[in-house]
Formats: structure tokens, C-alpha cells, sequence
């Protein structure tokens, strides 16, 4: 078994509703999402996952100098963020791509899979 990052990418700009049209959009993707997570749970894939708060609350870090240097915002400046992801222990890179698939339609956004450095 091997893990993988399901990254989930959407607009950087937020709504009242996060990135969904509606409470009610929000509410059904929310629903989704987390029957997902159980069915990620119950068949042994789950590893850990996570919602992000907006990019704008990020820090960037920089502690290559003498003293660490510290920045407020998102490293990059981007029209997409990552807005959320899970970590998977799946056999092989199919069977990521079509959990990728079932949490792209849970959470009604683009998902990213990518393997960790030397698992996959």
C-alpha cells in the first residue's frame, strides 16, 4: 500500500457559502463529503483529512537566514487554492485516481492525486 494526497482545488475567493453557489449547495456537498470520508474509513483507505481555512490566514515561514522571517498571506498569489485534502493508503495509483473521483463528486471540486515520495 502506498499513500497519496488527494488535494482539492478551487477558487481562492470565498462566498458566505465557501465556494458553493448556495447554503443549501454547501449543505448537500458538506453531506457528501463526509459519507465519502466514512466509506474512506469503513474500506481501510483513510489515513487523514482536512478542510483549510482561506488562503489570506496563511504565514509564509522563511527560516533559511539568520532569524526566521515571517510573512502574512499565501506563498503564492493565485486565482485557485488548495482548499482541502485527504491522505489515502490505496494499492496502487488506480485505485487513488478513482477515490479521487468519488471525492471530486462529494465535495464538487477538482481533485489533484499525487504519490509521497518514495510509497508509491
Amino acid at each position: 500500500m502506498a499513500h497519496y494526497l488527494l488535494s482539492v482545488h478551487g477558487p481562492a475567493e470565498r462566498n458566505e457559502f465557501g465556494n458553493y453557489g448556495s447554503k443549501d449547495e454547501m449543505e448537500a456537498a458538506f453531506a457528501a463529503t463526509g459519507a465519502f470520508n466514512d466509506k474512506l474509513k469503513a474500506d481501510g483507505y483513510w489515513v487523514f483529512a482536512g478542510g483549510l481555512e482561506p488562503a489570506a490566514t496563511a504565514t509564509v515561514v522563511d527560516g533559511q537566514g539568520a532569524a526566521p522571517v515571517m510573512t502574512d498571506g499565501p506563498y503564492l498569489e493565485s486565482k485557485e487554492i488548495i482548499g482541502g485534502f485527504w491522505v489515502v493508503d490505496a494499492p496502487d495509483l488506480d485505485v487513488a485516481l478513482r477515490l479521487a473521483a468519488e471525492g471530486s463528486k462529494a465535495c464538487r471540486g477538482k481533485v489533484e492525486v499525487r504519490p509521497f515520495e518514495g510509497v508509491a
